[in-house]
């Protein structure tokens, strides 16, 4: 399945996307958020594709609120959780930091999950107890433990409580910031070494699906802001505090926890 999916990704990508980037006009959503055709025809496309692999039930970003949580509560034996672009503000503005973001969830945990940039033809992909991988390398990529300090961290600030992002930004305890708008290649990158620390207030299932079965698969840590076990936060607005290393974890998250 997992052969699949890849397939079926990297054709949409390129049949759907691709052809549409930098040619787009973008939309505004009621709560002010962009989107696109470019959105509606890959979620489209990827829905078609995905219940000929396996005949879930496809819950995708751009579905109304109602859709998304009836899918949600008849997704306990399979349900795919679809980003058609994630990081859509940097595909209509000609940043290539953007992906598609597919993943399998049964009874609310994802169990495959498939990110590619097709930009860079960076393909992510896991499945549970298999391993984590980049275009067949297996995650993580850089290995090297930094002292919290040196760390560098992807950290998005809008989405955390005044207090905390206040803190991080005024006191960080690691050594450099970057946020770069696509949540799916954040949890991507932080599997593959590239960021040392993740942090980010609130997401969506189809931010977090794929990209957190990645990152455990590569041996990180995560939790969120107010609970240890991840997968026990809300799931419409899931926080995330994560390291690829377990003691580096440890620190970020008692540091992240003592000044919300």
């Amino acid at each position: 399945m997992l052969d699949e999916v890849i397939a079926a990704v990297r054709t949409v990508a390129q049949q759907e996307i691709m052809p549409r980037y930098l040619l787009v006009d973008r939309q505004e959503k009621a709560d002010g958020s962009l989107f696109s055709e470019a959105d509606l025809i890959v979620q489209q496309a990827l829905v078609e594709k995905l219940q000929k692999i396996y005949p879930g039930a496809v819950m995708a970003e751009e579905m109304s609120k109602l859709e998304q949580e009836a899918l949600w509560l008849k997704g306990e034996t399979g349900l795919w959780s679809v980003d058609p672009i994630d990081g859509t503000s940097n595909f209509l503005n000609g940043l290539p930091y953007f992906a598609i973001s597919v993943a399998l969830m049964r009874q609310g945990k994802s169990v495959l999950g498939v990110i590619y940039n097709p930009v860079s033809d960076e393909m992510f992909y896991a499945e549970k107890g298999r391993g984590a991988f980049l275009n067949g390398q297996i995650l993580p990529l850089r290995k090297d433990v930094p002292a919290l300090p040196n760390a560098m961290a992807n950290v998005d600030l809008k989405r955390l409580d005044r207090k905390l992002s206040e803190q991080v930004a005024a006191y960080p305890p690691f050594a450099s910031q970057r946020n770069y708008g696509a949540c799916a290649l954040e949890w991507c990158y932080t599997a593959a070494g590239y960021f040392d620390l993740y942090l980010h207030g609130g997401q969506k299932p189809w931010d977090y699906a794929a990209g957190a079965l990645i990152l455990a698969e590569a041996g990180g840590q995560m939790c969120g802001l107010n609970q240890d076990d991840y997968w026990a936060g809300p799931p419409w607005e899931r926080s995330v505090i994560a390291a690829l290393n377990a003691d580096l974890f440890m620190q970020w998250r008692d540091w992240v926890r003592t000044h919300q």
